[in-house]
C-alpha cells in the first residue's frame, strides 16, 4: 500500500497501455514490448500476444467477448480470439495519421481517434484530430473532427454520451450519439494538462489520467475537479473501472518523458485504489 491509497499490482513493463477489464481480469497492452497481457485482482499476470511488426495501443470488447487490438502506425484493428490475432479492419485509407485509442460500445461500434499528423508530433499541429467509427460490418467512417490530439475515449452505459479527451486541449470533447452512430459536439470540459486515457463512471463524472500533472482527476459533469490521486514522479497514463462492482481504479502510470518514450525509455507500473462510485459504460 502506497501513501496515497493505491496497491501496486504489476511493476515490471514498459508502457502499460489502453486498460480494459473483462471476464475477471484486467486486459491491456504494453506498446513499447508490443504485447498483449491480462491481470488478476491477486497480481497474477499473463502474456497472450506479441505483435512483431507495430505498436499496440487502443483496445476494446465486442459483445461477443472477443478483443479488439488497434495497432498505430499500420492503422489496423485486430481481434484476438483462441489465442490467436485475425484482422477485423484496416484504416490506411481512412486515417489521416497515426491511430491512437479506441473503444468498442456494447452493439459492437468501435470509436478510433485519428491523430491527423505522424509521430513525433510537429510543433505546428492543429487541430487536426478526428474520429473514425468502424461498425460491426467493418465500414468506416469520419463522425468527428477538428480535435487536438485525441486520445483516451469513453461512451456511456446508455450509447447517449462520448467523450474524448484532447491531450493537446487539456480538456475532454463531449459528444452527444446519434443512433446510427454520428457524433454530435456538445461541448469542452476542463481536465488537466495533457489527459492521456479515460474512464466514465454512473455519475457521469469522467476520470482522466493527466499525464502532465502526474495525477489521475475526476471530474463531475461540469469539469469541475472532484478528486484527485497522485502518482509523484510518474506519468499518469490510462485508467478503467473494474473489479468487484465495478469500484477499483486501476491506474496505469509510467516513469518517462516525451523525450525518453523517443528513446524507447520508460518504466510502467498498474496501481489499485477502490473507489466510491462505481464504473459505468465503456470502458
Amino acid at each position: 500500500m502506497t501513501e496515497n491509497g493505491l496497491t501496486t499490482l504489476l511493476d515490471s513493463g514498459k508502457y502499460y497501455e489502453a486498460p480494459r477489464w473483462h471476464d475477471g481480469r484486467l486486459w491491456f497492452v504494453d506498446c513499447l514490448a508490443r504485447t498483449l497481457q491480462s491481470i488478476d485482482p491477486s497480481g497474477e499476470c499473463r502474456e497472450h500476444a506479441t505483435f512483431d511488426d507495430d505498436t499496440p495501443c487502443g483496445t476494446g470488447v465486442l459483445p461477443d467477448g472477443r478483443l479488439v487490438i488497434l495497432t498505430m502506425f499500420r492503422k489496423r484493428l485486430f481481434v484476438f480470439a483462441e489465442s490467436k490475432l485475425v484482422p477485423y479492419a484496416d484504416l490506411s485509407r481512412v486515417a489521416a495519421g497515426v491511430i491512437d485509442d479506441m473503444i468498442v460500445d456494447g452493439r459492437g461500434r468501435a470509436y478510433v481517434g485519428d491523430l491527423g499528423f505522424k509521430l513525433p508530433p510537429p510543433p505546428d499541429r492543429g487541430a487536426d484530430g478526428r474520429i473514425i467509427l468502424v461498425m460491426p460490418d467493418g465500414s468506416a467512417r469520419i463522425v468527428a473532427e477538428g480535435l487536438r490530439f485525441p486520445n483516451g475515449i469513453a461512451i456511456s452505459a446508455d450509447h447517449r454520451r462520448l467523450v474524448v479527451s484532447e491531450m493537446d486541449g487539456g480538456c475532454v470533447a463531449d459528444y452527444e450519439i446519434a443512433p446510427d452512430g454520428d457524433l454530435k459536439f456538445l461541448r469542452r470540459l476542463p481536465c488537466g494538462r495533457e489527459p492521456d486515457g479515460i474512464c466514465l463512471d454512473s455519475e457521469d463524472a469522467v476520470w482522466v489520467a493527466a499525464y502532465a500533472e502526474d495525477a489521475f482527476i475526476r471530474i463531475d459533469a461540469t469539469g469541475k475537479e472532484v478528486q484527485r490521486i497522485r502518482v509523484p514522479g510518474r506519468r499518469a497514463i490510462a485508467c478503467a473501472l473494474g473489479g468487484a462492482g465495478q469500484r477499483t481504479l486501476f491506474c496505469l502510470s509510467a516513469a518517462t518523458s516525451h523525450e525518453d518514450l523517443g528513446r524507447g525509455k520508460s518504466s510502467a507500473r498498474i496501481d489499485a485504489i477502490t473507489v466510491e462510485t462505481p464504473g459505468a459504460g465503456y470502458p
